[in-house]
C-alpha cells in the first residue's frame, strides 16, 4: 500500500488493511465501502474505497475527515479440492507462469490474483474435463514484461520434465505482452518436441463478462487433444467475438493490438489451424506429428545480445559501446533491411571484433534483401548477415540461443541462417 505517511499511519491505528470495510465522513457525506490498494495514478493523501455499486472512489483525506473501520476483512478460504481421472482421456498439464487468463478475482478487494492451486485453475474451465485430464503446477507468477532468460529456462525444463513423466500435451496460461518472446524461446529450446506446447493468453481480465480467458484456454485443450500436432504454438481469438480460435507457429507470432481479442496474427505464414466454439478444427498446415521421443531442453543462452531498432538520424556514436560489447546483435532495419549509411562503419567494426550482426525489418511482413541498393550491399560488405522474413524479436531469441549453443562465429552465422523451428522462409504465398 503506497499511501501517505500519515494516512498510512491512520490506518495502521485502526487495524485497517487492503479488504477493510470502512467508513469515511468527509463534507457531510459519509461514504461506506471497501478499502483498495492505493493508485499509482493517484494522490498519496487520497484513500481509495471500492462501494456497493461496484465502482471504486476517492476521499482525500484532510484534518477534517473522519476514518474509521467498520470491518475487518475476512481471512481467503482456499481449499484444494480432488480431480477426478477418467480412464481414457489423454492428460494435460497446464504450467502456469502468470497473466490474466490464470488470475481469479478477490471480490473483497476488486484486485486480480495469480492462481494458486491446482483446483483454481482447472475450475476455471470445468469443461475441459470432458477431454482430457488435467494436472497443474504454478511455476512463477508474473507480469509477462518481467519474464527474463532464467524465467525461460526453468519453464523449458518443466514442460521437458512434465512430457517425460506422460504428459500428452502442455498448456502454458501466459501474460499477453510478451508471450511472443517466450514462445520463441521455447521453440529453440525444446528443439524437435514430441507433444503439443501451446502458450495461451487473456485480453481481457477474468472479472468481466466479455473475458475471453476460458473459450482460450479450451480451444488449447482441443487443439493439444484432437490435432496431433508436435511443436510450440499459441492460441487466441482471430475474430473479436467468441466465434474462432487461430493456432500459430510459436516462431511466427506475434501481438499486433494492445487489447483487441484478436490481437495475435502470425506474421509471414498461415495459422497452423483454427477452432470454431464448437470446437470443430479444421488443420491447414502440414506439422511434425505426435510422437513418444524424449525431450531433451537445451536451455543454454547468451546474455550479451541486443536488439536495436534502426530510425533515421541514429547516432552511431550513441550504441559504439553496445555494438563492441555485444556478441550479437539484431537491427530492425527500414524496409528490406537497411540503416543509414553512416552505421555501416560501426557494423563493420563490430564484425570483424567477432559481434554477429543480423539485419531484419520493421515492417515485418515480407522478407530482408540487402542485394537491392548500394546500402544494402555495403552492410553485407561489413559483415552482417540477413534471416528472410524472421520476425526481429524471433531473430534476437535465436541468436541468444544460437551463441550459447555453437562454438565459433562462423557455426553461429550459419545456424542464424538455417531454419531450425520453422521460423524463417524463403518462400511466399498469395495469402500471408
Amino acid at each position: 500500500m503506497s499511501y501517505s505517511d500519515s494516512l498510512s499511519k491512520t490506518l495502521e491505528a485502526l487495524g485497517a488493511t487492503e479488504g477493510s470495510r470502512m467508513s469515511v465522513v468527509k463534507n457531510g457525506r459519509t461514504y461506506v465501502g471497501t478499502l483498495m490498494p492505493h493508485h499509482e495514478f493517484s494522490a498519496e493523501d487520497v484513500l481509495i474505497l471500492k462501494m456497493k455499486s461496484g465502482y471504486n472512489v476517492g476521499i482525500r483525506v484532510t484534518d477534517d475527515t473522519t476514518v474509521e473501520m467498520l470491518e475487518a476483512p475476512a481471512a481467503p478460504v482456499r481449499r484444494e479440492e480432488p480431480v477426478e481421472t477418467r480412464e481414457g482421456l489423454p492428460r494435460l498439464v497446464l504450467i502456469g507462469t502468470g497473466g490474466t487468463i490464470a488470475s481469479y478475482v478477490d471480490y473483497r478487494t476488486g484486485a486480480v490474483h495469480p492462481a494458486l492451486s491446482t483446483s483454481d485453475m482447472i475450475n476455471a474451465v470445468p469443461e475441459i474435463r470432458e477431454i482430457a485430464n488435467i494436472d497443474a503446477t504454478v511455476l512463477f507468477s508474473i507480469f509477462s514484461e518481467n519474464m527474463n532468460v532464467e524465467n525461460w529456462q526453468r519453464l523449458a525444463e518443466e514442460v521437458a520434465a512434465q512430457i517425460n513423466a506422460g504428459a500428452d500435451g502442455i498448456i502454458i496460461p501466459h501474460g499477453t505482452d510478451t508471450m511472443g518472446y517466450t514462445a520463441a524461446a521455447l521453440s529453440f529450446m525444446l528443439g524437435d518436441v514430441s507433444k503439443p506446447v501451446v502458450l495461451v493468453g487473456a485480453q481481457r481480465s477474468s472479472d468481466r463478462p466479455s473475458s475471453d480467458a476460458s473459450s482460450n484456454l479450451m480451444a488449447c485443450a482441443r487443439f493439444c487433444t484432437g490435432a496431433d500436432r508436435a511443436g510450440v504454438y499459441v492460441v487466441m481469438h482471430d475474430t473479436t467475438g467468441d466465434d474462432s480460435f487461430a493456432v500459430h507457429i510459436g516462431s511466427r507470432v506475434r501481438k499486433m493490438h494492445t487489447s483487441r481479442r484478436d490481437a495475435f496474427h502470425s506474421i509471414n505464414a498461415a495459422p497452423v489451424a483454427h477452432i470454431d466454439a464448437s470446437g470443430a478444427m479444421e488443420v491447414s498446415a502440414d506439422g511434425p506429428r505426435v510422437g513418444s521421443a524424449e525431450v531433451v531442453a537445451r536451455t543454454g543462452m547468451e546474455r550479451a545480445c541486443a536488439l536495436l531498432q534502426y530510425y533515421p538520424g541514429m547516432d552511431p556514436a550513441l550504441f559504439e559501446d553496445v555494438f563492441m560489447r555485444c556478441r550479437g546483435i539484431v537491427i530492425s532495419g527500414s524496409g528490406l533491411g537497411h540503416v543509414n549509411s553512416n552505421m555501416i562503419p560501426l557494423i563493420k567494426r563490430a564484425c570483424d571484433n567477432g559481434t554477429v550482426v543480423v539485419m531484419t525489418s520493421q515492417c515485418l511482413n515480407g522478407r530482408t534483401n540487402l542485394n537491392v541498393y548500394n546500402t544494402g550491399r555495403d552492410i553485407l560488405s561489413a559483415g552482417a548477415i540477413t534471416v528472410l522474413d524472421m520476425l526481429p524479436e524471433t531473430a534476437y531469441v535465436k541468436l541468444m540461443w544460437v551463441l550459447a549453443n555453437t562454438s565459433s562465429v562462423e557455426e553461429a552465422r550459419e545456424m542464424m541462417m538455417t531454419p531450425l523451428a520453422g521460423e524463417m522462409s524463403d518462400r511466399r504465398t498469395v495469402d500471408v
